[in-house]
């Protein structure tokens, strides 16, 4: 890391003071609230997800914003089962050993993207490092069907690190993502506490493979707040992931999932979160999602739009 590079920018004085979670029992201030979903289109995108029997990230994952989205008829499908081979310390999604092959789930998304009538989709997937390729044919099946299937519609493809391996991000590279894009997570200092099984070089690999295979897709990262990261660790790893070629960024507020995962170091104030959107912005990224409840596919649509504008 290049720490000395950074500008330590002292926080903005008349912030409120947020104590961390174990201190608050639980409690969470009050812009980290959000409407219970279960409006008709939330119900009715629910409803054919089941139908189809498709995974969403949104339910996986137990996403805040998952009322706002379904009722924009907006979903992140996941690929690859609901059990994920790493259990990293922040994540909801089951880990254990995956006993599940599905080769007609690549048609069914095609098919559901299709019906659905959608213009932008973020695919993703668990880690499957049981897989010899990690999965990236799969990957690459699905991408390949929603374009057939459905045109008309925009596919980013949220990727694991598939354990560094060139050949399979050349996979999903091939299939043609209108993005692509992997989440960082965090700072490297605490990668080995929340990151079991990542590697923050590993990511950064990837992208700089990724940008020098297929230069003309876009690149976006996401880091989740509140792990335990200093600022100056913070900024060091936003400028690492500019130039690593990462044009698109999400910064959101992490939030415990359970007891058994870890716990919120502090919470950020929303002018926090804007003050380092424009530090991004000053880096050079051209997109920058950044909130409390912000996600990696939050607003996707629009955050790919602005970037390519």
């Amino acid at each position: 890391m290049r720490f000395e590079r950074m500008e330590r920018l002292p926080m903005t004085p008349s912030l409120p003071v947020v104590q961390p979670e174990s201190l608050l029992e639980g409690r969470k201030p009050a812009w980290l609230k959000v409407r219970a979903p279960g409006g008709p289109n939330y119900i009715r995108l629910r409803h054919r997800l089941r139908d189809w029997n498709l995974h969403s990230v949104c339910e996986e994952a137990r996403c805040p914003n998952i009322g706002e989205c379904w009722e924009d008829a907006t979903a992140t499908f996941m690929i690859l089962g609901d059990v994920c081979t790493r259990n990293c310390g922040y994540c909801a999604i089951a880990h254990g050993r995956p006993l599940w092959e599905d080769r007609e789930e690549p048609e069914r998304i095609g098919r559901a993207v299709g019906e659905l009538g959608l213009e932008y989709v973020v695919i993703t997937s668990v880690n499957r490092d049981d897989l010899a390729d990690g999965g990236a044919a799969h990957w690459a099946a699905t991408l390949r069907a929603v374009r057939r299937l459905a045109p008309g519609c925009r596919v980013e493809a949220l990727i694991p690190d598939f354990q560094g391996s060139a050949a399979s991000l050349a996979a999903v590279l091939e299939a043609r993502p209108g993005i692509l894009n992997h989440n960082t997570e965090t700072v490297p200092r605490l990668y080995r506490v929340a990151r079991h099984g990542g590697r923050y070089e590993r990511a950064l690999e990837l992208f700089r493979r990724a940008r020098a295979r297929a230069p003309e897709i876009p690149r976006k990262s996401g880091i989740i707040l509140g792990l335990g990261e200093e600022r100056d660790e913070l900024l060091a790893t936003l400028a690492d992931l500019r130039e690593a070629g990462v044009s698109i960024l999400t910064l959101g507020q992490y939030l415990r999932p359970s007891p058994a995962h870890l716990p919120v170091a502090r919470y950020y104030h929303p002018d926090e979160f804007a003050d380092l959107a424009a530090r991004g912005r000053a880096l050079g990224f051209a997109h920058v999602e950044a909130g409390p409840l912000v996600r990696s596919s939050y607003h996707a649509k629009r955050q790919a739009e602005t970037a390519s504008a």
